[in-house]
């Protein structure tokens, strides 16, 4: 599975993110410019020890991320989506793309994919979730319905407990 974040501006956010990426076994593609800095020093000193075991790319336009989709077709996450996040049938190899924390996801986008679009239900009196949480929301119910979890067993207790 494949997580794309457009253009992300809160590097906390992107971090959560990747660590869910690592968690999930779901590669992370991250759609540029981004207002901040990817290089080694910077994940260090973020403190983000997992990141080596992302599987990333960092697309430097959103035309190079459009290059690599190539024919797939995303799902697009945003409070206008058509379908509840949950009802789409998912599979192993899908695309979900969630825009920038911001500005959401270009209107030219919503218009290609309008069809494949995808809304979190706010019940409370919100005006959008913290977008750490809305990929942990709709990926971990998207690698459900694909079955990445029906082999998957708990590690046992730890000793003492």
């Amino acid at each position: 599975m494949h997580l794309a974040l457009y253009q992300p501006q809160i590097p906390g956010n992107t971090g959560n993110i990747g660590r869910l990426c690592v968690g999930l076994a779901t590669e992370l593609h991250i759609i540029g410019p981004c207002a901040f800095d990817f290089s080694e020093k910077a994940l260090r000193r973020a403190g983000l020890d997992y990141w080596p075991h992302l599987t990333w790319t960092l697309h430097p336009s959103p035309e190079h991320f459009l290059g690599w989709l190539g024919t797939r077709l995303p799902w697009l996450v945003s409070k206008y989506g058509e379908l509840r996040f949950d009802q789409p049938d998912y599979h192993a190899d899908e695309v979900i793309i969630l825009g920038n924390e911001v500005r959401g996801l270009p209107a030219d986008w919503h218009e290609r994919w309008r069809q494949r679009s995808i809304h979190l239900p706010i019940l409370g009196s919100i005006r959008s979730y913290n977008l750490a949480n809305a990929a942990a929301m709709v990926l971990v119910h998207a690698q459900l319905a694909s079955g990445a979890f029906s082999a998957y067993r708990p590690p046992g207790l730890p000793s003492g407990s």
